[in-house]
């Protein structure tokens, strides 16, 4: 289909390049003063199956995109001062070069840095920027269960859900199929929005009467029911638990090891070109 495309697209503009007598021109699709379309800039341009009208529109419209940017390259070549030029042509220098030791710098990197992060640094690293991991919103850890208002055996779901018995909760896991919605697992601490999210009877105006460490209640709306334990409440711009930013702390710690060894690499390779003559600062 691209190819049928581009043949109806292209006819006239090859037919009137083969009468300039020009061999490059013959290959082309479009021309602007001295640049060139060629067939293969414009090959996997329209998906396969695309219908034949739409073929030609993707194709007129990337090489009237084209035209618009050589037309405004060209134009702007011959009206931005020579100043702003150099300006720019030293910022494509620039980027070409970060962009080239950037690249090499993340390949050796990537092969020589140690990924693997002990327990015992993790902890270290954590009881040193303390300070560092301060909460942004309140933590709670708890656990509740979401039933039907006139759900059959209340009192016994309720009973077991209080009890902390490993039995009682494998027991409940068994018939979670029949809880509208529940969360046993009061060992995680979640932040504040996901407690909104999934009680959402608790709002910031109410927080307090709802989440506070180690309270356990009943709430009935027209619906349903709900049965929520709580069981520790972390304040806002309180030290993050360990157990809660270790992910982000084992970045951390190879981001860190990532900047000493570029650093070590840098002055290796600046050591090495001094001491073999490539590098040297003229007095």
């Amino acid at each position: 289909m691209f190819k049928g495309a581009l043949l109806l697209l292209g006819a006239a503009l090859l037919l009137s390049c083969n009468n300039t007598g020009n061999e490059t021109d013959t290959k082309a699709v479009a021309r602007v003063n001295n640049s060139y379309l060629y067939n293969e800039d414009l090959q996997n341009l329209v998906p396969a199956g695309t219908p034949k009208e739409d073929s030609i529109a993707i194709v007129k419209s990337y090489i009237d995109h084209w035209a618009s940017q050589k037309l405004l390259y060209d134009a702007a070549e011959i009206n931005l001062n020579k100043e702003k030029q150099e300006e720019f042509n030293n910022l494509i220098r620039q980027y070409k070069v970060d962009l080239y030791t950037s690249a090499y710098i993340e390949e050796i990197v990537k092969r020589s840095v140690d990924t693997l992060v002990t327990e015992e640094e993790l902890k270290a690293y954590y009881t040193a920027n303390k300070d560092n991991f301060r909460t942004t919103s309140p933590l709670v850890k708890l656990k509740y269960i979401r039933l039907d208002k006139d759900y059959p055996k209340f009192a016994a779901i309720k009973s077991k859900f209080l009890s902390g018995r490993k039995a009682d909760v494998k027991s409940l896991n068994n018939i979670a199929i029949q809880f509208k919605s529940y969360a046993f697992n009061d060992t995680t601490w979640v932040d504040v929005n996901e407690v909104y999210r999934k009680l959402p009877f608790i709002t910031p105006e109410n927080f307090d009467k709802y989440v506070s460490s180690g309270i356990s209640y009943q709430y009935p709306d027209s619906t349903n029911v709900y049965i929520v334990k709580i069981k520790k409440v972390l304040e806002k711009n309180q030290v993050s638990p360990f157990e809660l930013i270790k992910p982000t702390l084992t970045q951390l710690i190879i981001n860190n090891r990532k900047l000493e060894l570029i650093k070590k690499f840098e002055k290796e390779i600046t050591d090495d070109a001094i001491k073999n003559r490539k590098y040297e600062i003229y007095k």
